[in-house]
């Protein structure tokens, strides 16, 4: 007997005929399915016998939920980069071939909300409150050689965000050049001809840009397609919509709690401190050592959005383990205040609600048509985030109280939300006759699943999704 445990690449593994034996199990002749995992059974190629059923799944699940623990720890471990969460650069695609429509269909109309691309950190103080305690800490001579290098890397990544503080950089714009061509090489149909891209930005810069890139890219590779695009007030109360009720429930004084004590069980600091000051009275008593911990993380997050990241980084400061430990606070953080935590009753995906109306109501209007082409949105974290759990894509608005489940249940923020992050909603009609309209969602241009009932593969009737979530919507109550 043979257990072979791999990563599930969405639909690459199918089968016709499928038998459910447990929540989230699925037995399909000798692959058997567990969330995002697949486990390969194989037994002298004979047929999966009923009686080692109940030891199997047994064995399944505990190999399972361990892997599902070390899941993040270690994809950081290949790649220290997704540690950044929302600082993470876009990685691309994982997915390098979709699944082909059902037979007759064709793609012929995007509904698209993407974040920015890469940035320089939002303000000042994102900079300051590394650069000016080492400053002070230097002046006074309490600096290691080790800390005083980090000063001056310090003062080149604060040199070079001067004046730019949240703006877009080179990669962010390669970014969202490189989304626009995919999603033109992926889906030719729906940009053929004179064909109508409608594109809106928040009034932010750096939203501007990555529109304003990704167009560009569309018109290279068809100058006759007809661009329309803006940015403007007029449009925040679904593009960038600030709810400020909601957002006061998100963290009460109880929530925090938790929280604190989260991130109290997870906060290692004291190595990083120690390699950086050479007297520990000093860095104990004079220095926030978790803020200052926090901030050089952070800079060290974003550094892979800058051209810096070709020759520095900040890293080093970080052992494997601190940098996780980092991250499942960070994690925690985003879960709670734009994700689905039980922890304040799982509101914040309807701080989209008015996004999400207007996705199904612009895509039911452009539906009639005969070549509607594609309607394109930018924006930001904070919008992309909550979406994704409004749409219970990939399961990720399940609701968990205990904030250790995240990394044990796969919901890691790095897979979400990536600088440049994107959800699409591709829509495909019969080519010939009548037929139901379906639709494919990807988050970062990976098929992903929706809580209904499938027509094939990733592919869900438009008429389902449109009647699951606009319940889903009209039910919630402020």
């Amino acid at each position: 007997m043979i257990f072979l445990l791999v990563r599930r690449n969405k639909y690459t593994f199918r089968c016709k005929t499928t038998h459910y034996y447990e929540k989230n199990i699925y037995l399909c002749g000798r692959i058997i399915y567990y969330n995002k995992y697949i486990i390969i059974y194989i037994m002298n190629k004979r047929p999966f016998s009923s009686r080692y059923r109940v030891v199997f799944l047994s064995v399944l699940l505990m190999s399972a939920l361990t892997v599902c623990a070390q899941k993040a720890r270690q994809e950081i471990k290949e790649n220290i980069y997704r540690s950044g969460s929302n600082y993470y650069a876009y990685p691309g695609p994982i997915q390098e071939q979709l699944t082909k429509a059902p037979k007759g269909y064709v793609p012929y109309y995007i509904s698209h909300y993407g974040r920015h691309g890469s940035r320089h950190l939002i303000n000042n103080g994102d900079y300051d409150n590394a650069y000016k305690p080492l400053m002070r800490a230097d002046s006074l001579g309490k600096l290691t050689a080790f800390g005083k290098d980090i000063l001056q890397r310090v003062k080149v990544i604060r040199n070079e965000a001067n004046l730019r503080h949240g703006e877009l950089t080179l990669l962010g714009a390669q970014q969202h050049q490189g989304i626009g061509r995919r999603m033109y090489e992926r889906f030719p149909e729906v940009f053929k001809g004179k064909t109508n891209i409608d594109a809106k930005s928040t009034v932010v810069i750096r939203c501007i840009l990555s529109m304003e890139n990704a167009l560009q890219e569309l018109k290279s590779l068809n100058p006759l397609l007809q661009i329309r695009h803006d940015a403007s007030e007029h449009d925040m109360w679904y593009m960038n919509f600030n709810d400020k009720k909601l957002n006061r429930k998100k963290m009460p004084k109880e929530v925090e709690k938790v929280y604190d004590a989260f991130c109290e069980k997870h906060e290692k600091h004291d190595r990083v401190m120690n390699l950086i000051f050479n007297d520990p009275n000093y860095w104990k008593n004079e220095v926030n050592a978790q803020n200052l911990n926090y901030h050089l993380f952070k800079l060290a997050s974003n550094l892979q959005s800058t051209e810096l990241r070709h020759n520095m980084t900040l890293y080093d400061i970080f052992t494997e383990e601190e940098l996780y430990e980092n991250w499942l606070q960070t994690n925690a953080w985003w879960y709670i205040n734009y994700g689905p935590c039980a922890l304040n009753g799982g509101i914040a995906p309807y701080s989209q609600r008015n996004l999400l109306r207007v996705m199904i109501e612009e895509a039911d209007s452009c539906l009639k048509l005969s070549h509607p082409g594609a309607t394109l949105r930018y924006g930001h974290e904070v919008c992309v985030m909550p979406l994704v759990c409004l749409l219970e894509m990939n399961n990720y608005g399940k609701q968990y109280a205990d904030l250790e489940q995240l990394a044990t249940e796969g919901w890691n923020c790095y897979d979400i939300f990536p600088m440049g992050c994107n959800v699409q909603l591709i829509f495909y009609k019969p080519k010939k006759g009548k037929g139901d309209i379906l639709v494919k969602a990807l988050l970062n241009e990976n098929e992903t699943t929706l809580p209904l009932k499938a027509v094939s593969g990733p592919y869900y009737k438009w008429n389902d999704f449109r009647n699951y979530f606009m319940r889903k919507l009209n039910n919630y109550t402020e």
